[in-house]
């Protein structure tokens, strides 16, 4: 796993490593400004030429001492270098003003002034401005020459950020205020923060390359979630295995002219190898279902009775409830019995729902149930939750998805999974995991009809497998967006389980 770390644990990082003597604080804004020109040349090599021209703009803190340093290496570099200052030199940190003087010896510090910053032109712009230190709205005086670039056409692919685009809160991937900078290439440290792969962290970074400063990992009080990876542990089958041997998923279907989420689902749940899937059904949808389902098998499943009796076989180890359900007593009545059960249990779609609308059946959660929210149902369930994700925020450190899947997971007593292109999942014990369908990973497909009830489906399969709620829940979600990039563009829903097998098997399996 990778770690996330806030802003306020990697400063503690830092902090820790100078207080023991192993680095001083110039040294690793060395090392950063020598990552990021690395990074630079390593995005562009073309720039590797001589010749170039840079525009550096550095702010009143430390990421602004990230800044004069790179000013200054690229200008070592036989750059033409021009570097406008936003702030009090006389204010800097100690380490900042150092690597200012530095500076200022080879090249001038020139005065914030929006009107030559617009009309400035160079084959590379570094935002050195306000990083992952910034807790505030960017002031107009500082951000409004820089949108005016942008704006003009003159920095979307040579823009590189330092750390953070300037205005994004880092610990929630918002923007703070209204106005903020978009990066071509967002050069960071150590490990990524939240903000790089949350919210709109993704679109105002570009593309995202990490430095290694030579710290220690994370800091005493652990990481705040860990990145999504995967482990094809839970995947494998042993030659002496029988079907019943991995499991049993019972997917609940809804009325007759609904039955394709479900069977959606359930070809989910047998392509990530549940031995036995079987598709339950209300009378009036088993002609309909009987003539598209071979390998799934078909039970007729009416009311909570009949599911009841059905749960009496002992083999069936998991349900995924909630793919066009419906919304009516009945369906009511079956996600009621489903969770007195106490099997694993999925719950998508009009399953979530009819949760949000009935205080009686969210108290009946238990531990082995695992929510698969988008927005708009998770704002349903956890309304208040989602009005905070919602409020425009003008201070940091912002509210952020870690933050309300995780508070939503201790409140409802069982794994959340709170989908989107920025999957966050979490247990009520305080795990959190990070899937993020961003940059080398992005798999813009995936926003297609029925590709979350496929998604419910296959986690489904792994709970029916046997695997636990939290690592079938991250091992669901990287499957799902591997076999979107496996397809790749024209991807539909139906496509997403016949894309398993070429991902088990660039896994090795």
């Amino acid at each position: 796993m990778t770690e996330l770390l806030t802003s306020a644990q990697m400063r503690a990082v830092e902090r820790a490593a100078i207080e023991s003597g192993a680095v001083t604080g110039l040294a690793l804004m060395e090392r950063a400004g020598a990552g990021v020109v690395a990074a630079i040349l390593a995005q562009w090599p073309a720039l590797l030429e001589g010749g170039r021209r840079a525009v550096v703009f550095c702010g009143p803190g430390n990421n602004g001492g990230d800044g004069f340093v790179v000013a200054r290496l690229l200008k070592d570099r036989g750059w033409e270098v021009e570097l406008f200052l936003y702030g009090d030199a006389e204010r800097l940190p100690p380490d900042a003003r150092v690597n200012h003087d530095r500076w200022a010896v080879m090249g001038a510090v020139r005065a914030w002034s929006p009107d030559e910053i617009v009309a400035c032109a160079a084959d590379l712009f570094v935002d050195a401005l306000f990083g992952a230190g910034l807790a505030r709205a960017l002031p107009e005086a500082a951000i409004a020459p820089l949108t005016a670039l942008y704006a003009a056409g003159r920095t979307f692919d040579r823009l590189v950020a330092i750390d953070a685009p300037s205005g994004l809160c880092l610990d929630s991937g918002r923007q703070l205020g209204e106005e903020g900078v978009y990066a071509f290439l967002t050069v960071s440290f150590h490990r990524p923060r939240p903000g790089h792969y949350l919210a709109e962290g993704p679109f105002r970074c570009g593309h995202l390359r990490l430095v290694d400063l030579g710290l220690e990992a994370v800091p005493p009080s652990g990481a705040v979630a860990e990145m999504v990876v995967p482990d094809s542990h839970w995947l494998l089958k042993s030659g002496q295995d029988h079907k019943f041997a991995h499991g049993h998923a019972l997917v609940l279907s809804g009325p007759a002219g609904r039955g394709g989420a479900a069977r959606l689902a359930a070809r989910g749940a047998l392509r990530v190898g549940a031995g036995l899937v079987t598709v339950g059904a209300p009378a009036e949808a088993m002609a309909e279902h009987a003539a598209r389902l071979d390998a799934v098998m078909l039970r007729e499943v009416g009311t909570a009775g009949t599911l009841a009796a059905m749960l009496e076989d002992g083999r069936i180890t998991a349900l995924c409830l909630g793919p066009g359900l419906g919304l009516g007593s009945r369906q009511a009545g079956l996600v009621a019995q489903a969770l007195r059960a106490g099997l694993p249990c999925v719950l998508d779609a009009d399953a979530l729902t009819l949760i949000a609308r009935d205080p009686a059946l969210f108290a009946a959660l238990h531990p082995r149930c695992v929510l698969t929210p988008h927005a708009g149902e998770f704002g349903r369930l956890f309304p208040d939750l989602a009005a905070r994700l919602a409020a425009p925020v003008t201070r940091g450190p912002a509210y952020s998805k870690v933050d309300a899947t995780g508070e939503a997971a201790a409140r409802a007593g069982c794994i959340v999974l709170f989908k989107g292109a920025d999957t966050v999942i979490a247990d009520p014990a305080g795990r959190c995991r990070l899937h993020a369908a961003a940059y080398e990973r992005a798999a813009p497909w995936l926003a297609t009809a029925g590709s979350g009830d496929v998604l419910a489906g296959i986690l489904a399969g792994l709970l029916a497998r046997g695997v636990p709620g939290l690592d079938a829940a991250c091992t669901a979600a990287w499957l799902h967006v591997e076999a979107a990039r496996a397809f790749g563009p024209g991807l539909i829903a139906e496509d997403l389980p016949e894309a398993l097998p070429g991902v088990f098997r660039g896994l090795g399996l």
